[in-house]
């Protein structure tokens, strides 16, 4: 029962370190528009050439500018888009 209960605690642990890592995300994307703005100017740039936002190749861009993680880069380019640029595709 008890390791039952550290097993859970640990997981609602990381959990919330996750959730707490995309809060931070979300404001870094508010708090900071000219970044946000240069990363969808290289969304848009990207779409010009038809690369996705989505792509390896945007993630990477994202992930370098910024010193993310990939899964967070993801993150951030998803809130960057909804925020800033939502007709990037």
């Amino acid at each position: 029962m008890i390791k039952n209960s550290l097993y859970f605690s640990f997981f609602l642990f990381l959990g919330m370190n996750f959730i707490h890592a995309q809060s931070n995300l979300l404001e870094s994307v508010k708090k900071n528009p000219k970044n946000a703005i240069e990363i969808c100017n290289k969304f848009k740039e990207l779409n010009k050439r038809g690369v996705s936002a989505s792509s390896d190749e945007a993630i990477n861009y994202v992930l370098e500018k910024n010193k993310l993680s990939p899964v967070n880069a993801e993150i951030l380019s998803i809130y960057v888009i909804g925020i800033h640029c939502p007709k990037v595709i």
